[in-house]
């Protein structure tokens, strides 16, 4: 994974600008001692952003650059001079990026649409400088606001694939030798398990110009959802799919019960993916002739679609286009996309589950904070509101 480029897993540290300062000055020139206060306000910090970009299909531009500092408010001056603002910062990540709080593991934002903006960490006001106090009983304030301290948090981004359909199988069960024939996508392809470290996507041409999005996920084994194997690194990814295509090998002892083995640990992993569409595609026909297939077909699951297929000689894959594009533009599943994107839920971290996590990232370790500005408060974090911005 050292020399991949594909990163979907990042901790930034983020810090939001501070206000400046308020002048306290009276107003002094030849011949006017007495001018009265004319300290200005000081500027108003920069505030930190996540914004969408679909230029980018990975966090690979994040990997380095793990912290992001926005600008402070410029200090008011004589003669009402107003401080400078500060710079806001804008985060770019790929559509399809959920964010949470590295100290908590509660949610956040998610970042699904291009240009799609939304506010991380306010920037701290700017201060009032004396002239804003000046009354009739108080005509020369010698006091001005200080500036509003900054914001500071360290947050996990976690990219999940947007695909139309999703590959789910054992390792070496044939799924990213079917992502090369149906696609222009070459996945390494090995006689050996976990071949598959990384997801890769392939855009399936079908007819008339049409075309739908495969994404080729790294094998799933027996209490995947519980961390073994690759566990739940790639799992997630699993989760925008709209189509979930199992793929058993026909050579397999017991097709419908490795098809519900896989099944299980997507349950346990998130129950909401029991509600997306299914098909089963039973790869390495090749190997198998009529008669077994006949057989095979009275043993495999009746609550969806199945099609024997090989990847190798292209039996089935026409058939297996068309089961597809079928499912994908049902009438149901449009009213599921539809339900799903109003009603998404994105569950907070287990807090176990993050520590895992962030060990197997190599971003074990405690979060450091600069000392100015320091947030006493961990809670005011979590009763900020985090705003979508209209585009």
């Amino acid at each position: 994974m050292a020399e991949s480029n594909f990163v979907d897993y990042v901790k930034i540290y983020c810090r939001s600008g501070k206000g400046g300062r308020g002048s306290m000055h009276l107003h002094h020139v030849k011949y006017n001692y007495n001018g009265g206060p004319d300290g200005g306000d000081g500027g108003k910090g920069g505030s930190v952003y996540l914004r969408g970009n679909h230029n980018y299909w990975t966090l690979l531009h994040l990997k380095y650059d793990r912290h992001v500092y926005a600008e402070h408010g410029g200090n008011g001056g004589r003669d009402k001079c107003h401080g400078t603002d500060g710079k806001d910062v804008y985060i770019d990540v790929p559509c399809g990026t959920v964010v949470y709080n590295a100290e908590n593991g509660k949610y956040i934002c998610d970042v699904t649409e291009d240009d799609q903006k939304v506010l991380l960490l306010k920037g701290g006001r700017g201060g009032l400088g004396n002239f804003q106090f000046r009354t009739s009983t108080n005509q020369a304030p010698r006091y001005a606001q200080p500036g509003e301290p900054m914001q500071e948090m360290t947050i996990i981004l976690e990219l999940k694939l947007l695909a139309d359909v999703g590959l789910v199988g054992f390792p070496n069960a044939g799924k990213s030798t079917l992502v090369s024939s149906l696609s222009s996508a070459r996945p390494k392809i090995a006689n050996y398990p976990f071949t598959t470290l990384e997801p890769s996507l392939g855009i399936v041409a079908y007819r008339d110009h049409q075309s739908f999005v495969m994404a080729d996920i790294p094998g799933i084994i027996e209490g995947a959802s519980e961390g073994k194997g690759l566990g739940l690194r790639f799992l997630r990814h699993i989760e925008r799919n709209s189509l979930l295509l199992f793929i058993v090998p026909g050579d397999t002892d017991d097709i419908k019960k490795e098809y519900e083995i896989l099944l299980n640990e997507l349950k346990k992993f998130n129950p909401e993916m029991m509600d997306k569409h299914r098909v089963l595609a039973v790869s390495k026909c090749d190997i198998l002739d009529d008669e077994l297939i006949n057989m095979l077909k009275e043993t495999v699951p009746d609550d969806l679609p199945v099609v024997f297929i090989s990847a190798v000689s292209g039996q089935g894959l026409d058939e297996l286009k068309d089961v597809l594009w079928a499912e994908l533009n049902s009438e149901s599943n449009k009213l599921k996309e539809i339900i799903a994107e109003d009603t998404i839920v994105h569950r907070d971290k287990d807090m176990k589950v993050l520590v895992s996590e962030l060990e197997d990232e190599g971003e074990a370790g405690e979060i450091e904070y600069l000392d100015e500005g320091k947030i006493e408060d961990v809670d005011d974090l979590d009763d900020f509101e985090y705003t979508d911005i209209a585009t």
